[in-house]
């Protein structure tokens, strides 16, 4: 992708150099939103008068490689890692009038991924929507999520998110974008931030309305006395303080814990780092003003996680846990949220490849709504299928993701339930 001479907008934190792509895009690829020391809280960005470069993508937080690999295929032109990682990306049509914003914030079950990995770039749904994508950059596994006496209390990550969510408000209007119109859409693990987003009294005024896409049900958030015995094998882990460690050393600790806390139980795909105490299904969720919300799961989630477990049993076990884990959680928000007289969509993705793949697996909506051909094309998920039929279906489907962010329905066709599938490439009502 070429890019033409640098361009520079003007938010109130300070001047940002961008650069506008050959698909007639702004790009801003690594806006700094915060800082943060190791285990400690992040602090907003200082403004500055001296323009910042945003033209190469942000740091992602330091990171083991996805369990989902199997999956996704391996990432392509991932951008270097660092502590130093609260950055942010902004893909816009222009720099004036009041467009919908949508911030992205990616999963990767709290240990793994990044907002400005190429899988992630917003640049089509931008383009096609007229809107401005945010995608962040937040802290990960022992980084974000670590509890121990002293050290940490956790929900680091979630922490980063919010300050992100307060720099879109403070900040987008100056990349064309309408801060009084800003959905958060999160898959996975970004889908179980955005509900506590949702959650918080201080992050929600923020939020107009929310997709939640393959949230796992909140049984999966931690207690504060479980999350403590982790942090304490973890630190145990280190040899030494975590504080002063290199990074190698804490994630070399990451991976011991990891294995120790599978062992426990190979059929559990609860993360051991994540967000901790944090209730998403309570009085605050569903109380008023309800924001907008779209919410759903893909037919055979689990089967991802199944992938590679070369025990039968315990890899049925795991693909099993599509319904109780992501299907009934799902609808059973959909169903109290209109109760409480909010305004809901719930769908489920079907869509699978007929040769090849794994069939309607985590993460596959993703490559249809998100990225480019060079980062998706050749993902295992995908099967055989051709680049032309995803872009069928992935044109229609960032213009129902869009167009809710716009006015809070996808598509004036559609019932309060649909489906998106095969072999139609269309949505269908369902009851």
């Amino acid at each position: 992708m070429t890019e033409s001479p640098p361009v520079t907008a003007q938010p109130p934190s300070g001047p940002v150099i961008g650069a506008r792509t050959d698909d007639g895009l702004l790009r801003f690829r690594g806006v700094r939103y915060g800082t943060a020391e190791r285990f400690q809280p992040p602090r907003p960005v200082a403004p500055h008068s001296e323009p910042a470069d945003a033209l190469l993508p942000g740091p992602i937080c330091p990171q083991l490689g996805s369990r989902l690999e199997a999956a996704m295929g391996p990432p392509r032109g991932e951008p270097p890692q660092s502590e130093d990682c609260l950055h942010l990306a902004v893909a816009t049509p222009g720099l004036t009038g009041a467009r919908p914003v949508l911030v992205w914030l990616h999963g990767g079950g709290f240990l793994s991924g990044g907002g400005t990995l190429p899988w992630y770039d917003g640049g089509r749904l931008a383009a096609d929507g007229d809107v401005v994508v945010v995608s962040v950059n937040y802290r990960l596994g022992a980084f974000g999520y670590l509890v121990h006496e002293g050290l940490s209390e956790g929900n680091l990550g979630l922490a980063d998110q919010m300050l992100a969510l307060e720099w879109v408000r403070d900040n987008i209007a100056a990349f064309g974008g309408d801060p009084g119109n800003v959905t958060v859409f999160g898959q996975s693990a970004g889908a179980l931030s955005t509900l506590a987003l949702l959650s918080n009294p201080t992050s929600r005024p923020l939020i107009r309305r929310a997709i939640v896409q393959s949230s796992p049900a909140p049984e999966i958030i931690q207690q504060r006395a479980a999350a403590l015995e982790i942090g304490q094998y973890f630190v145990d882990a280190v040899g030494g303080n975590p504080a002063t460690a290199s990074v190698d050393q804490l994630l070399a600790a990451q991976l011991r814990t990891l294995r120790w806390n599978a062992a426990k139980d190979p059929t559990s795909t609860r993360p051991p780092f994540g967000l901790v105490g944090i209730e998403v299904d309570g009085d605050v969720l569903l109380s008023d003003p309800l924001p907008d919300l779209m919410i759903g799961y893909t037919a055979q989630e689990c089967t991802a996680f199944a992938l590679g477990v070369e025990d039968a049993e315990i890899r049925q076990a795991i693909a099993d846990q599509t319904e109780p884990l992501f299907g009934r959680p799902a609808r059973e928000l959909a169903r109290q949220y209109a109760e409480a007289s909010g305004t809901v969509y719930s769908y489920e993705f079907d869509w699978a490849p007929e040769h090849g793949g794994y069939g309607a697996i985590h993460c596959l909506e993703l490559l249809f709504l998100m990225g480019t051909p060079e980062s998706w094309r050749g993902s295992p998920m995908l099967g055989e299928t051709s680049w032309t039929e995803v872009e069928r279906l992935g044109a229609q489907m960032r213009l129902w993701w869009t167009e809710f962010a716009r006015s809070g329905s996808p598509d004036p066709r559609l019932g309060e339930k649909f489906r998106i599938g095969n072999p139609s490439h269309a949505l269908e009502n369902t009851p």
